[in-house]
């Protein structure tokens, strides 16, 4: 199985990077162009290869990732439209706000077309991807296309409509985990610890909690009330947050990140 990436931004070096890691893919059989010359660089250090054009790297590759920023997809999929054989070959898609009609529209009706959006975690193994495909994307290559995703963290499939929610809570939202962290950290600070020290204590407990909510059959409220003693200081502090506004504000941040999105 061979990988072309048309678009070497953050994201792709991200999810390069987690199939790297992972093992999933030999960098040799995972081929990159931009219209930046830094994929150059990027091939480089990482051992994939560069490809001299998109035509080339459509022609090289089984399944193509289009990365590109949404103002430059369209030129893109008309450049390589003629390279994409529906018998050999599967788009898979992380440009925002581009629906698989659209895809389909201009890379071709028949061709296999997976729709992703995934997060910059898939880095380190810990990502999460929302996933739709089209009626053409069945069995082992719908397989296959899908485990890309799953080797670098969690797939959720979900209907294009909710790709805007998605898309806060799960790719805007390490923004808001790191501001609270940096906001503990500081807490920290405050009270006399470094913020070296502050914000690994902070980070820890952050993913240690994000651990158990995962692995428990109890919603965070109920883990909630078994950190809380009566009377305690945790419930104090859980208090004075809330009369802050704390649920309120991630709400609002959560409102207004999907207001956004829903703009482009």
């Amino acid at each position: 199985m061979k990988i072309g990436f048309i678009g070497v931004g953050g994201m792709a070096q991200a999810i390069i990077t987690g199939l790297l890691k992972r093992g999933a893919v030999p960098a040799t059989d995972i081929f990159v162009h931009s219209a930046h010359e830094t994929y150059k660089t990027f091939a480089e250090k990482t051992g994939v290869i560069a490809a001299v054009d998109n035509k080339t790297l459509v022609t090289q590759s089984d399944y193509v990732v289009l990365a590109v920023t949404p103002n430059a997809a369209v030129d893109v999929l008309h450049e390589i439209e003629p390279v994409l054989s529906a018998k050999t070959k599967v788009l898979i898609s992380i440009v925002a706000g581009l629906s698989l009609n659209r895809l389909e529209e201009l890379a071709g009706y028949d061709l296999p077309i997976l729709r992703t959006l995934p997060n910059l975690n898939v880095a380190i193994l810990a990502g999460m991807t929302a996933i739709h495909g089209n009626d053409q994307l069945t069995g082992e290559i719908k397989k296959t296309a899908v485990g890309l995703f799953d080797a670098i963290g969690s797939t959720t499939v979900l209907p294009e409509d909710d790709f805007a929610t998605f898309s806060a809570l799960a790719g805007s939202s390490p923004a808001y985990v790191y501001f609270f962290i940096d906001a503990l950290s500081r807490a920290g600070v405050k009270y006399g610890l470094t913020k070296a020290q502050a914000t690994q204590i902070a980070a820890q407990a952050v993913k240690g909690s994000a651990e158990m909510v995962l692995s428990s059959d109890d919603n965070p409220f109920a883990l909630i009330d078994q950190v809380s003693s009566p009377g305690g200081s945790t419930v104090a502090g859980l208090l004075a947050m809330e009369e802050h506004g704390f649920m309120t504000s991630v709400v609002k941040g959560i409102d207004a990140t999907i207001a956004k999105n829903n703009e482009e």
